[in-house]
Parts: C-alpha cells; sequence; structure tokens
C-alpha cells in the first residue's frame, strides 16, 4: 500500500485496532458485560488511536520538525485534552443525573450513558496504539 492510500486508511485501521483491543479488555474484565461497554470510555482511548496514528505517521515519514507534524500534534493534544476533561465531566454528569431520576421515581428505564471519557491511563493506552501503528505504517511506505 501506497503512502496515498495508507494515510487515509491509517485512521480506519487504528480504529479497527484500538476497538478491537478495547472489546478484548472489556472481555476480560467484565465478560458477557463487554458488548454494553461498547462506545466511548474505556481502554485504550480509541479517538486518541485514531488521531495519534496519522500524526506519527507524518513524523515518522516526513520528519518531526515538519509544520505538518506540528498540525497533527496539535490536533491530537486537543483529542486528550479533550477525552480526559469534558468528555469526562459529562460522564459524571450522566452519572448524577441518572441518580437523580432513580431518586424521582421518574426512571423510564433510559438511562445517559455515563462512561463518555478517559484516564490519562487509557488515553497514554489510545496514544501507544496510534504511535505503534503509524511506526508501522512508516515501515510500509519506506
Amino acid at each position: 500500500m501506497g503512502a496515498g492510500l495508507l494515510y487515509p486508511a491509517l485512521p480506519f485501521i487504528a480504529w479497527l485496532v484500538s476497538g478491537s483491543l478495547k472489546y478484548t479488555v472489556n472481555r476480560v474484565r467484565h465478560g458477557s458485560d463487554a458488548r454494553k461497554l461498547i462506545g466511548n470510555g474505556g481502554f485504550p482511548s480509541t479517538h486518541t488511536s485514531v488521531v495519534s496514528s496519522v500524526a506519527m505517521l507524518i513524523g515518522f515519514d516526513q520528519g518531526w520538525r515538519t509544520p505538518l507534524f506540528g498540525l497533527a500534534a496539535a490536533v491530537t493534544y486537543i483529542v486528550m485534552i479533550d477525552a480526559v476533561g469534558i468528555r469526562r465531566a459529562v460522564g459524571e454528569n450522566a452519572k448524577r443525573i441518572n441518580a437523580l431520576a432513580l431518586e424521582a421515581a421518574a426512571a423510564s428505564g433510559v438511562r445517559l450513558r455515563e462512561r463518555q471519557g478517559h484516564t490519562r491511563l487509557e488515553v497514554l493506552g489510545g496514544l501507544a496504539v496510534g504511535t505503534l501503528l503509524g511506526w508501522i505504517a512508516s515501515r510500509l511506505i519506506g
């Protein structure tokens, strides 16, 4: 696969690898409940894997001091900060809203998804997956 095809394909590959790894981790930790945990949150951060895979491919392939890598790094930082900040806060808010709904006996069985964000470890796991995939992809190009 040439560089022209690998760059747009890598985010999808990272999504598949990270999502499969996340499901496996959830299966080991939570057994048959793993299916209920598909989506946002968990180890590793799929969002971080997707963005960092391309950022790292740019770094490995085109150089760490290029403007394009600088831009890719900035976008990666934003995704990582969002994962541990805003999205994590949304999940905490969902927990509180769900608790209030139960207290008010207004629970209709519909609950807000509480797992939205990530811990720092989950984001670092996503960064590790993205870095590894970026490095592998750079070897395929070179």
